[in-house]
């Protein structure tokens, strides 16, 4: 039976590699054109900050990559708890902090992935009402999630595409 640890990492570490692999392609006046609902670094930054969270074992655990600021993680128009208020984004993250957060989620998971508790009934968050590994199967699907739809952007916008990678260190 494949070691269950090792899977999770592999998928982690290829997810975040097109992730990567987006942010490298995307042209600067991609990056915060605000003509989409969401600009381009804000994506990358919300799907790094999910993916860093969900890699600890519960909510208490988590403590903000080092240069966070505002509420960037928080997509769309409003906070999802009342009373709703718009969240408060400083300033774009740049390309250069986007692949140094990144790298600081690449070490995150191979940290944390050796020591999951892939039996664990809850998840650690109150709200996702999961074992531990659905967790995992779960952050993963988020950054895969974010990262085609960067991929989209930049296709329709640029041209340009991103290889698909189905595991670690392979494409």
């Amino acid at each position: 039976m494949p070691d269950v640890r090792r899977v999770v990492e592999s998928q982690y570490l290829a997810s975040l590699e097109m992730l990567g692999n987006a942010v490298d392609l995307c042209p600067e006046e991609l990056w915060d054109d605000g003509r989409f609902g969401n600009r381009f670094w804000r994506i990358a930054f919300h799907t790094l900050f999910y993916t860093h969270l969900y890699l600890q074992s519960m909510e208490e655990d988590f403590r903000p990559w080092p240069k966070h600021r505002g509420q960037a993680e928080h997509m769309g128009e409003a906070l999802p708890w009342p009373p709703h208020d718009p969240p408060e984004v400083a300033e774009a993250y740049t390309k250069k902090e986007v692949l140094e957060y990144l790298d600081f989620c690449r070490r995150e998971v191979l940290e944390r992935t050796a020591e999951l508790d892939v039996e664990r009934e809850d998840s650690g968050f109150f709200w996702l009402p999961f074992g531990k590994l659905e967790l995992q199967i779960y952050n993963i699907g988020h950054v895969r999630h974010h990262a085609g739809q960067l991929i989209e952007r930049l296709r329709a916008e640029t041209g340009l595409g991103v290889e698909w990678v189905g595991r670690s260190g392979t494409e």
